[in-house]
């Protein structure tokens, strides 16, 4: 007499893949089984994209001479001020900022607790090997040059033209936000 399965007995293990289905005899690793192998490994080129232009911060762990975006720009704080909670809950966070390129000055509020765009921001500095119809060449330690970054307009400008004509060996800085370069600052190298 056989034993009638009930639906509390368990079947018999079946070892899957891992897709669930039972698994296949093994390809032996010659010949065509070994060719279609490889031709399904992935291979990715990696891709130098750089970092994010932004990330993500909460609005109450801003700080004055921070970064922030306001109306699409990256902007330094110069100004803040939270609010108390309301009636409806959340605290406030005003906050003013400069375009750290064009100067322009932006007003925001946000509740506390919701995220807001820190953009990354990076400055480096250059040697200035030449200026030449509006624009810097410069030089990094590695020895790469780098001859987009236009001659700033106005007092930086006109300094950073008189002391290299005068023979002075200077050092630009150049702040990177965005997508957007700048010169911002220039200092006589050191002396070696």
């Amino acid at each position: 007499m056989s034993k009638a399965k009930s639906a509390t007995d368990k079947p018999e293990a079946v070892p899957t893949t891992e897709k669930g289905a039972a698994p296949e005899a093994a390809p032996e690793k010659s010949g065509k089984a070994a060719d279609n192998n490889e031709a399904h490994e992935h291979h990715f080129e990696e891709a130098n994209a750089g970092a994010a232009l932004t990330y993500p911060m909460q609005c109450s762990a801003l700080r004055k001479n921070g970064f922030v975006v306001m109306k699409g720009r990256p902007c330094k704080i110069i100004d803040m001020s939270t609010s108390k909670t309301g009636k409806h809950g959340h605290a406030k966070v005003k906050y003013t900022g400069v375009d750290i390129f064009t100067g322009a000055k932006y007003d925001d509020m946000s509740p506390s607790t919701h995220n807001v765009d820190v953009p990354n921001v990076k400055r480096d500095d250059y040697t200035l090997i030449n200026v030449a119809d509006g624009f810097l060449a410069l030089m990094n330690e590695s020895g790469d040059t780098k001859e987009d970054i236009k001659l700033p307009e106005g007092e930086l400008g006109e300094t950073i033209e008189s002391e290299f004509e005068s023979g002075k060996e200077l050092l630009i800085t150049i702040l990177t936000s965005m997508g957007t370069e700048a010169a911002i600052a220039q200092r006589e190298a050191p002396r070696s």
